[in-house]
């Protein structure tokens, strides 16, 4: 969602030097990139002493701190970075030079006492109306929050950027796609599989945020078995963490089809290339779902204790994505866990991902 930003930043400097510092684990999303000149990287273990002093060497005139974390800022003000611009924050406004004042909204958790008063409140009205879908209706708040890509470019409009729009944007070349086809070719059960030119399709049925963002583990095999009915020659490719691959066997198990199982087998660059060739992308709200999006995959989503208006994939509004919601008061409250009975989750039925997922594919 920074992939805007970026590319306004390099149009307002465009004979600037521009380097990006981000976790070493994440430096594959930047490769190829043609607005950054240079990719650095730290480690889990660096501290903000440490990663100043590296980046005090190198002489940078300015900095923009996308993170909202007092260390972030802190970093740059030890690298002695004569102009720092950031949002600001408690904590961290002393160690920028120049503080950017937030917009309205936000992920604002809440509290289990709220959530469960939401939905007496909702049960109530429900009860004492006989027109149910124009009571139960909660505000949210959504008209007033502003998604992540507007955040980012708001801040380097402080600089003379241009504030207009674009979709998040990564690249993967076509040397990685055809090493990707190639490696899908050797995973298939018979020559005929690989020969039939099948739909591939996504599934990311995991979320590392917490349960609360994860659709049921039942209802993804439901709804894959019920595609691939549908779809005729369709291959399912499975992506997650090392501690998913059993989630994902699980799944295909219960739907009864031929899975690819990718999770935890996969670099990001490899990732990037296995969503590239996806047709759409079955997932929870997830980082592989902002992946696939900027790779121009569209993406099926169950959207529960998160905020599609904040964190969205692609661009805010691009219909060619499917963000599915239940209309739930207490939704979106940006827990890791419910602390009731996950209607959220629950309330979005298999019927409509599939319908969702049949329509993107046309």
């Amino acid at each position: 969602m920074t992939t805007p930003a970026l590319l306004r930043l390099h149009e307002r400097f465009p004979r600037a030097y521009i380097a990006l510092l981000t976790h070493e684990k994440l430096a594959g999303l930047w490769k190829r990139n043609s607005d950054l000149n240079e990719i650095l990287t730290f480690s889990a273990k660096e501290n903000p002493w440490s990663i100043g002093r590296r980046l005090r060497a190198l002489h940078f005139d300015l900095a923009v701190v996308l993170p909202n974390s007092p260390r972030s800022a802190l970093e740059v003000w030890w690298a002695r970075i004569p102009k720092r611009i950031g949002y600001a924050r408690p904590w961290r406004n002393f160690f920028l030079s120049e503080t950017v004042s937030s917009e309205a909204g936000g992920m604002k958790k809440r509290a289990p006492g709220e959530i469960r008063r939401l939905i007496g409140s909702a049960a109530q009205t429900a009860k004492n109306s006989s027109v149910v879908e124009a009571q139960v209706t909660q505000p949210n708040g959504s008209e007033f929050l502003a998604h992540h890509v507007r955040v980012y470019l708001r801040l380097i409009s402080v600089l003379g950027a241009r504030s207009e729009l674009l979709a998040p944007k990564l690249v993967v070349g076509d040397d990685e796609l055809q090493t990707a086809q190639a490696t899908l070719i050797a995973n298939t059960t018979s020559s005929s599989e690989a020969s039939d030119k099948p739909v591939w399709m996504g599934l990311n049925p995991s979320a590392a945020y917490g349960p609360a963002k994860r659709w049921p583990a039942e209802n993804f095999a439901a709804a894959i078995r019920a595609i691939s009915l549908k779809v005729g020659v369709c291959r399912w490719l499975a992506f997650g963490g090392p501690e998913d691959a059993i989630l994902c066997d699980k799944i295909a198990g219960m739907a009864g089809v031929n899975l690819i199982n990718l999770a935890g087998k996969t670099s990001l660059r490899e990732l990037m290339s296995f969503l590239k060739l996806c047709r759409v992308l079955l997932t929870n709200d997830s980082g592989p779902m902002h992946l696939a999006a900027a790779l121009g995959t569209t993406v099926v989503v169950p959207f529960g204790s998160t905020s599609p208006e904040l964190t969205g994939p692609g661009l805010p509004g691009d219909n060619r994505h499917f963000l599915l919601r239940a209309n739930v008061p207490c939704s979106p409250c940006f827990r890791r866990t419910c602390p009731i009975d996950m209607r959220c989750m629950t309330g979005i039925s298999v019927e409509r991902v599939v319908e969702s997922s049949l329509l993107a594919l046309k």
